[in-house]
């Protein structure tokens, strides 16, 4: 739920109804709304509503992932002992929560619950942030079945680095994440904590409020790095869960090390890209609507395939993208969905619609928040482009034409030459 106006700024102040002030109060007025309020704006069949016994309830919920394989999930607890970190107490070492998201084996994948889109305290500091009160059974589940065993097929998984936006979570683009799980790829998300929402394993809620100095892009771009060798150790079967927890069977050594690729939303979007400058073992990039505004700019060559999936910030709108757009010397390609806006990528293009609804808000005032694109059709956008970006760089799978020009499939996608 990026709220940051540029970049450059690492906290700004939130004015008006925001994207998460909506979530908020949906999630807090489910409880006593009709079923029928609650219509999910999937692509897929999704979970069945939930029931209380107090009467009908409505869980919000995302779309299924399309691929041939169950999803599973671990999250990982991780300290790294190179920096300090600014906005914590003296002393003390950045830490962070993430989670592997992976082809699960089918045969087990459903002995093992699903897990939510949020931790317990993670959604209560979100709904106190707004001012609701807490309604947890009314949270999406996620495709993901935590600590489901690894579908290996004897290949190693490539990877995919995930960074949110400024001010969210890592659960803010699970459509996308669970999508590329379900398709083989292991997906490696991660909270930027104190610039988002988190809560760690001992049940510390962290949040971005009165944090000082604040993180930027750049700070963004550390974390992931850092996240790129954690892969690493994942696998050559060491397992960096500062906790020692176990982890899934068949997990590690199942990762491909020499096939990541990163991807971000927004301020996360712009971290994904110094992310790739920073470190050649990235093989390839793609931001949703990244801003590109760094300070200093992006004027280093990549000389990697990059991928823009584009809405407010075009190379037109922005001199920044399109400084960033003159420094690809690889593989490049912006495309820009008709009718979305910035939020319209990630999860917000299921949950803010059917949060709308429960709000009794109308049409117009839904597509003033994630715009006019139909969301059904920006899910499926989100689900078929990312993965054919990253089958063709990380797989060498060209699958169809959809990255080759304007599809049949998907009429609402400009391509940006």
């Amino acid at each position: 739920m990026d709220t940051t106006p540029m970049d450059t700024t690492p906290v700004a102040r939130r004015t008006g109804p925001t994207r998460r002030r909506m979530l908020g109060a949906a999630l807090a007025l489910g409880a006593v709304a009709p079923l029928g309020l609650a219509r999910t704006a999937s692509a897929a069949p999704a979970p069945a509503p939930a029931s209380s016994g107090t009467g009908s309830t409505a869980r919000l919920t995302l779309p299924a992932p399309t691929g041939p394989f169950p999803v599973g999930m671990v999250p990982l607890h991780l300290r790294d002992e190179s920096r300090l970190d600014p906005n914590a107490r003296p002393g003390k070492f950045r830490e962070l929560m993430a989670t592997v998201w992976y082809p699960a084996r089918a045969a087990d994948a459903d002995a093992y619950p699903l897990a939510p889109w949020m931790t317990d305290g993670a959604l209560k500091a979100l709904l106190d942030d707004v001012g609701f009160p807490l309604p947890l059974s009314l949270a999406p589940l996620t495709a993901g079945h935590h600590g489901a065993p690894v579908h290996r097929t004897g290949r190693p998984l490539p990877v995919v680095l995930y960074s949110h936006g400024a001010g969210g979570h890592r659960g803010e683009h699970t459509i996308g994440v669970q999508e590329l799980a379900s398709h083989g790829f292991a997906v490696v998300t991660v909270d930027h904590t104190h610039d988002g929402i988190t809560e760690f394993p001992d049940g510390t809620v962290v949040t971005r409020d009165g944090v000082a100095p604040g993180l930027y892009p750049k700070d963004y771009a550390a974390d992931l790095l850092f996240l790129l060798e954690r892969v690493v150790d994942l696998a050559n079967g060491r397992n960096p869960d500062v906790d020692g927890r176990a982890l899934p069977t068949g997990l590690l050594g199942a990762l491909d090390a020499r096939n990541i690729g990163v991807s971000g939303w927004s301020k996360g979007g712009t971290a994904a890209a110094l992310a790739m400058v920073a470190d050649q073992r990235i093989r390839a990039g793609l931001t949703f609507d990244g801003r590109m505004e760094s300070n200093p700019a992006i004027t280093t060559d990549i000389d990697r395939p990059f991928m823009l999936m584009t809405a407010n910030y075009t190379r037109a709108a922005s001199p920044y993208v399109e400084t960033f757009w003159g420094h690809l010397r690889g593989w490049r390609l912006e495309v820009q969905a008709t009718g979305a806006v910035h939020p319209s990528y990630g999860d917000n293009m299921t949950l803010i619609p059917q949060a709308g609804r429960l709000l009794g808000m109308t049409e117009q005032q839904i597509q003033s928040q994630v715009g006019t694109i139909d969301p059904d059709r920006c899910v499926l956008i989100q689900q078929a482009y990312p993965l054919a970006f990253f089958d063709l760089h990380l797989r060498n799978r060209h699958c169809g034409n959809l990255l080759d020009g304007p599809s049949k499939a998907f009429p609402e996608v400009v391509y940006h030459p």
